[in-house]
């Protein structure tokens, strides 16, 4: 379990998070939604520690994040941020095995490869194992960012918008593969969404930010409701209910 409690982050007098108290149950897709601004990215980097915590804490399965030894923190907590770049043009496959690192520090063992190698086959990018990734295209390369995620083999998944360039084909192909991570490899995987009917079908929390406060959470289908969903980002939205699932409509 992930417990957040009385959590602020500000950077002078600019508040980003305020006052934020919230508990994440272990296993499952949970689904951060809001506007821009509310304050999602930055809460999942001070779940995974990389952005200081102004005031309150955090702890995860019971350890504060601000206390815990970085190796043993990279074995239970993993997280894939918006923004993907490197310097070193590199293969997918060398990619995915800085996965291991926390494991490896760089000497991949027989099982570090085993796990690169069941990650990569699990994003299904085995045709491209070899490639470099300024010879993918945006979506395949995003691909392989998860797949180092994967191949981390953490309890907790931090992704900040994975479907980043996916076409929609890739992007239900991604967010069945992670559906499938929390169930069959038990993770609990945490996203920042904008896609409200991705977060509807898949999640089984989806947890709501607005200026920087917690205003919702709860399971989708107490949060897919015309008013809810309006009230969060001042505009028109109508839920539908299709082939079982509660699907927004805001094109209008």
């Amino acid at each position: 379990m992930i417990e957040i409690s009385h959590v602020s982050k500000s950077y002078d007098d600019n508040s980003i998070i305020e006052d934020l108290s919230l508990e994440i149950p272990k296993g499952g897709m949970v689904s951060i939604i809001g506007p821009n601004g509310a304050g999602k990215s930055t809460l999942l980097t001070m779940i995974s520690r990389l952005l200081p915590i102004t005031k309150g804490t955090i702890t995860v399965d019971g350890i504060d994040v601000t206390k815990a030894k970085g190796s043993d923190f990279a074995k239970r907590l993993s997280i894939l941020r918006q923004e993907n770049t490197l310097t070193a043009r590199i293969t997918v496959e060398d990619l995915v095995s800085f996965g291991r690192y926390p494991y490896s520090h760089g000497v991949l063992t027989k099982e570090d490869k085993t796990f690169v190698d069941n990650a990569i086959s699990y994003l299904g990018l085995d045709p491209y194992r070899k490639r470099f990734l300024d010879e993918l295209s945006g979506g395949q390369r995003q691909r392989a960012f998860v797949a180092m995620v994967i191949s981390q083999n953490t309890d907790y998944i931090l992704l900040d918008e994975p479907l980043n360039n996916l076409d929609m084909r890739h992007a239900v192909s991604m967010m069945k593969r992670l559906r499938n991570a929390a169930d069959e490899l038990g993770k609990t995987i945490i996203m920042v969404m904008h896609d409200l009917n991705f977060a509807s079908c898949y999640s089984d929390l989806i947890i709501a930010l607005k200026e920087g406060k917690l205003v919702y959470s709860g399971a989708p289908e107490n949060i897919m409701k015309d008013e809810i969903l309006s009230a969060i980002y001042d505009i028109d939205i109508k839920v539908k209910d299709i082939d079982g699932q509660k699907i927004a409509v805001y094109y209008r």
